[in-house]
């Protein structure tokens, strides 16, 4: 028996799949994708970014501003450095399970 859904249940579930999308979206770029799989240690500087990606410091800001203004990092003043760090949960599950299916090497040596 297929239940059917009220119109206030496919107004969320349509509000949900459009901002999963949009997430989506911003994760769609491997640059981007690379830069928060550098924070996942923790906070990081705008050079310490630099140095994990073989990126130029002008590459690197730009797409933490990108992710700043999306509201997956935030950033925080030591001094005369800003640290990032990923400020959305929902990044972190995702890296996650992209993690599981992209990153780990399986028991015979090979990539999941």
């Amino acid at each position: 028996m297929a239940s059917s859904l009220t119109s206030t249940d496919a107004y969320a579930l349509d509000r949900a799949a459009a901002e999963a999308a949009e997430l989506l979206k911003v994760l769609s770029n491997p640059a981007r994708l690379r830069l928060l799989c550098a924070l996942l240690p923790g906070e990081r500087s705008v050079g310490e970014l630099e140095q994990s990606l073989g990126a130029t410091q002008s590459y690197v800001s730009g797409q933490l501003a990108r992710l700043r203004v999306e509201g997956l990092v935030t950033c925080l003043r030591d001094g005369r450095q800003m640290r990032y760090r990923i400020a959305d949960q929902r990044v972190l599950l995702i890296l996650g399970v992209l993690h599981d299916a992209f990153c780990r090497d399986t028991p015979d040596g090979e990539r999941a």
